[in-house]
């Protein structure tokens, strides 16, 4: 593995241009993926932000002094990061007369520690980190144009314009969530790789367990579960015709570990993985997911999605569960799920009979109960 520690300096190795991709903080933002924090994340952040952080990550406090003096800043430049550290989701103890600390630091992002972890399996990859980025998704389609090899990852200490499925907006906090993209390349066209999210989102579901976590599932086509609610989503985008050679990023993002103050900026029911007995160490994580990823993707491969079906009906929360399908034209179909078919259609039988669903603009609900 070849390891980059440094911010743009990593991604200038694969030799490809980074374009501006920071959100337009004006835009509204859907918050549909879980850390969602206020839109105001989406500003630049302080070229000074991930140096505090790194300051203060220490087991003694360092007064505002001390910080303003290491940086070269002013007192009240400091006081500004120390509000927007916050904002990110970080909490910083602030003691009088002692100064500032963050009492449980993020483990962050190590290209060199994920090697680690992977072992042997670290030669298949070539990973970067950076500390703020736009889209992982986005700049690594660049750098799929641009020749990138396959294997190669990006994973981002910050995301401020992160894409979800139909559109919506993924924006993760800072050292709460594992936010990074995968290059894969395939000598088939994209006829040939229906299924993948749902090969993608078994590769994570296993990935997790690993490293601890109870309860995970996959929802089709592209969300993991715990308990009902998101522990993470999955985009993937794909470059190539329709026949011949394709590049496919592989977007994902994980909860780790959620303040209490994004999971209430959240629309929709959130979990993370501590939560659920696993590790808030992302090095490890990362490399669990991209260890599954490397057998799972084999198999897909080698017999497409049929031959992981069975394996994913088991992980699949909504097997034999009664759900509503919302059609983009705002009809609704109610029936009971009865399996997935080789081509990683949703198969949902109806009073009709059993009816086929894609993932596209479609969007698969649990029925509500009734007393």
């Amino acid at each position: 593995m070849h390891v980059n520690r440094r911010r743009m300096a990593a991604v200038r190795s694969i030799r490809w241009r980074r374009t501006s991709q920071r959100a337009d903080a004006s835009t509204p933002c859907r918050c549909t993926a879980a850390p969602a924090v206020a839109c105001d994340i989406l500003r630049p952040v302080n070229t000074h932000t991930f140096p505090t952080l790194r300051l203060l990550a220490g087991a003694e406090f360092r007064s505002g002094e001390d910080i303003a003096a290491h940086l070269g800043v002013t007192r009240a430049t400091v006081w500004n990061v120390i509000r927007q550290v916050e904002a990110l989701g970080v909490p910083v103890e602030k003691v009088r007369g002692l100064g500032y600390r963050i009492a449980h630091p993020p483990v962050w992002l190590d290209a060199a520690q994920v090697a680690s972890h992977l072992g042997t399996g670290a030669a298949r990859f070539d990973v970067s980190v950076v500390e703020e980025v736009g889209s992982t998704n986005t700049l690594l389609l660049e750098g799929a144009v641009a020749g990138a090899p396959s294997g190669t990852v990006i994973a981002a200490e910050l995301q401020s314009g992160g894409r979800g499925r139909r559109g919506r907006t993924w924006i993760s906090g800072l050292g709460g969530a594992l936010t990074f993209s995968v290059l894969w390349r395939f000598e088939h066209g994209g006829a040939a790789l229906s299924g993948l999210s749902l090969v993608v989102g078994l590769a994570c579901a296993r990935a997790v367990t690993a490293v601890g976590a109870r309860g995970v599932g996959v929802k089709w086509p592209n969300d993991l579960q715990s308990a009902g609610r998101k522990l993470g989503g999955i985009l993937i985008e794909l470059q190539g015709d329709a026949l011949g050679p394709s590049a496919v990023v592989i977007g994902i993002g994980l909860n780790v570990r959620l303040p209490a103050s994004l999971v209430a900026a959240v629309d929709q029911p959130v979990i993370d993985l501590v939560s659920i007995g696993g590790t808030d160490d992302r090095n490890e994580v990362l490399a669990a997911v991209l260890g599954e990823l490397d057998i799972c993707i084999g198999r897909f491969q080698a017999g497409g999605f049929a031959a992981l079906e069975p394996e994913f009906r088991k992980w699949h929360v909504l097997q034999g569960k009664d759900v509503g399908v919302h059609l983009p034209d705002g009809t609704r179909i109610d029936g009971r799920v009865s399996g997935t078919a080789d081509d990683g259609a949703l198969i949902v039988r109806t009073e009709e009979g059993d009816r086929r669903f894609h993932g596209g603009e479609v969007s698969v609900r649990p029925a509500a109960r009734t007393a």
